[in-house]
């Protein structure tokens, strides 16, 4: 009976996964985002690129759109409604970094009208907006910074603290007049580690009407390696017992097929010198992430709802969490 409840649950329910960093040059990450049954996905197109590599990369994805009948481009709340009815999968535009824009804020605008809905302030290291999670000095936002969230806010482009770090994210948030995101991380407080984030700011984050998709990758899980989907569930039930269930949602941070190439890009400092000092040694000795065993793919997304069902979460809440939260988040954003 609850095996039939998360399965009706899971295919009525708008499924979106708040990140995923897979090949998309990869076949097989499309088929396992349609078996999956998955609506929408915010999907990083940059990490470290500058503003030319990301037209490119956006260019990139103009190409996809017109020649995979499965994905369609996401510029609108009504444009992931609309891929729902069509059994397509919607892809939401996003950056990890705010490097594309370089030094011009008139950029954002640009990147905007391409259809880029999220961009991260920072990506693990200090760029022009601030700092990330790995950066040494943990200061807060820059006068660019500030004005760039207030530009975004404006444009409606949803704001990401995810690999941000600790003083910009409370700054973000402070000078954010918009909800803020934290697309794909954990607490604190459940694993601590640089690339999780403090209860203060996730409060915070809740409070000023966000959401925080909890993240599977196991280096940012306390169970490691180890985890299985009861551990994920484990992260979400944290998250949802310190921001509350309208305020949690799903960010798998998925990698499928992503080369060893890119591992040492991302991993790089400023996209350049490798290895840089934040180097996850769990992921790097695997040149991979690892995920939760059994919940490592696109197409393992519906055993979450019966994960959710089996932990005791009524109807309601696996809806908000399979991807309610995120819907009402990008209503309110965008």
């Amino acid at each position: 009976m609850a095996e039939d409840t998360a399965e009706r649950l899971y295919r009525d329910a708008i499924v979106v996964d708040g990140l995923n960093v897979s090949n998309w040059d990869s076949d097989a990450v499309f088929r396992s985002l349609a078996n999956g049954g998955v609506t929408a996905i915010n999907a990083t197109i940059a990490t470290w690129e500058n503003f030319r590599e990301t037209l490119d990369a956006v260019a990139g994805w103009t190409k996809r759109f017109s020649q995979r009948d499965e994905i369609v481009q996401v510029r609108s709340v009504e444009d992931v409604e609309a891929a729902k009815r069509d059994g397509r999968v919607g892809v939401i535009l996003g950056f990890q970094n705010a490097t594309p824009i370089e030094n011009d804020l008139g950029r954002l605008e640009i990147f905007h009208r391409l259809g880029v809905k999220i961009i991260q302030v920072t990506f693990h290291e200090r760029n022009l907006l601030g700092d990330g999670c790995y950066e040494r000095a943990g200061g807060g936002l820059s006068n660019f910074g500030v004005d760039a969230v207030k530009e975004m806010n404006r444009l409606g482009i949803l704001v990401d603290l995810s690999h941000v770090g600790v003083r910009t994210t409370l700054d973000a948030i402070e000078m954010s007049e918009k909800p803020v995101a934290c697309t794909h991380a954990n607490a604190k407080s459940y694993h601590d580690v640089p690339r999780n984030k403090t209860d203060e700011a996730l409060k915070l984050i809740a409070e000023g009407g966000g959401v925080v998709g909890p993240t599977a990758i196991t280096g940012f899980m306390r169970t490691g390696e180890e985890s299985t989907l009861t551990d994920y569930v484990d992260a979400i039930d944290h998250m949802v017992e310190l921001i509350g269930i309208d305020h949690v949602g799903i960010g798998t941070d998925f990698t499928q097929d992503i080369p060893w190439s890119f591992w040492k890009y991302i991993g790089s400092q400023q996209g350049t010198k490798y290895p840089a000092t934040f180097v996850d040694p769990e992921v790097y000795r695997h040149k991979q992430a690892r995920y939760p065993k059994g919940f490592e793919t696109p197409d393992d997304l519906p055993k979450l709802a019966a994960a959710l069902v089996d932990r005791g979460y009524g109807p309601e809440d696996v809806v908000k969490v399979l991807g309610g939260n995120w819907m009402r988040l990008f209503r309110e954003v965008w």
